[in-house]
């Protein structure tokens, strides 16, 4: 199973209750946080980080906040995780510290699965992932070109 970055969860909870909101409804980092009940720095902080970003737009003030500044049809999941995180999303082995990388009878399978699962996660959308439908399992395999993809070939 994949983890999710706790910051990642929370930018997608932010996400889904703006992109439910009227587009002109403000929200703020500490409304996010008496709804879900995450703690007010880090969610403040995602929520900037999102801002800086261009996702979220802020309006300054005693009345201000974020309102959404993109729309999530064109933000990938992988994109978000990369942002989020700051750092490309892969599960590589020869890139980390492995004290069995020389013995490894798995490192090409984990690259093909990385691979695997960068083109799905570049294809999902914010909009599809946050969506309350449940179509998103039926067509996301139709949608997907896995012709080319390095776990889909045999070897």
């Amino acid at each position: 199973m994949i983890k999710i970055n706790r910051k990642v969860e929370y930018a997608l909870m932010v996400l889904k209750l703006m992109n439910e909101r009227e587009a002109t409804q403000l929200t703020t980092a500490r409304e996010v946080c008496d709804l879900f009940n995450t703690p007010f720095d880090t969610t403040a902080k995602v929520m900037q980080q999102l801002n800086n970003e261009g996702i979220l737009h802020s309006q300054k003030g005693v009345k201000g906040g974020y309102v959404l500044s993109r729309s999530l049809d064109t933000i990938s999941y992988k994109e978000l995780v990369e942002l989020i995180e700051g750092k490309k999303f892969m599960m590589d082995c020869h890139e980390g510290p492995c004290e069995m990388l020389g013995t490894c009878n798995i490192s090409q399978p984990i690259k093909r699965l990385n691979d695997y699962l960068i083109t799905i996660f570049n294809s999902l959308t914010l909009s599809e992932l946050l969506s309350d439908d449940n179509l998103l399992a039926l067509k996301r395999p139709k949608e997907v070109h896995i012709d080319n993809c390095p776990l889909m070939t045999k070897a």
